[in-house]
Parts: structure tokens; C-alpha cells; sequence
């Protein structure tokens, strides 16, 4: 899991051609509910897709620049340019389900 920030943001995103950004807040309730289960992906899909995290309220620049108005906000960024959105705490298999368009589907529980 990568935790990322205003100085390391468009260096991640850029530098590796899957990566899936949680963009949280620590007083979002339905964001402490999806955190286990964004560290679960983050580990099943090592090697495959970077996942993480970024705090909206420490990094509000970066927030607006994606137009973050409802968090949790998931973003799928496939090499440097965002390609898709999940809103809310859609659970681990909502993420997969999104995330399976760009992995080998067998790679994924």
C-alpha cells in the first residue's frame, strides 16, 4: 500500500501503468469501513496493480484537481490518466469487479 501526497502523487500515478487510488478522509466513516479491505487488494494484487491511499483533507489540491466531492472516491488510473470512478464503499467485490477489466479475471477472488 502507498501512501501518497501532494510530492509523490503524479510521480505514482505516473510511474506505473495501473494504479487504484483510495481517496479517503480519517473522519469518513464509510472510508475507516472500506480501509481493511482496500489493504486486503493492495496485497492479493501486488505486482499486478498499486493500490493507494490519498487523504483528501492533507491534500485538497489534488482532491479538486479529480473533483473528489464524495468520498470514499476509488480511481483507476491506467498509465497516468484517470480511466475510471467507483464512489462509496462498494465493497471488496465492487472493486474487483471494476478492476477485473484490466487484469487476467482468473488473478482476482
Amino acid at each position: 500500500m502507498k501512501i501518497l501526497n501532494k510530492d509523490n502523487f503524479d510521480e505514482v500515478v505516473n510511474g506505473n501503468s495501473l494504479v487504484l487510488v483510495d481517496f479517503y478522509a480519517d473522519w469518513c466513516g464509510p472510508c475507516r469501513m472500506m480501509a481493511p479491505i482496500v489493504e486486503e487488494l493492495a496485497k492479493e494484487l501486488e505486482g499486478k496493480v498499486l493500490v493507494a491511499k490519498l487523504n483528501v483533507d492533507e491534500n485538497p489540491d489534488i482532491a479538486a484537481r479529480y473533483q473528489i466531492f464524495s468520498i470514499p472516491t476509488f480511481i483507476i488510473f491506467k498509465d497516468g490518466k484517470p480511466d475510471q470512478r467507483i464512489v462509496g464503499a462498494v465493497g471488496k467485490a465492487g472493486l474487483i469487479d471494476k478492476i477485473r477489466a484490466y487484469t487476467d479475471s482468473n488473478e482476482l477472488k
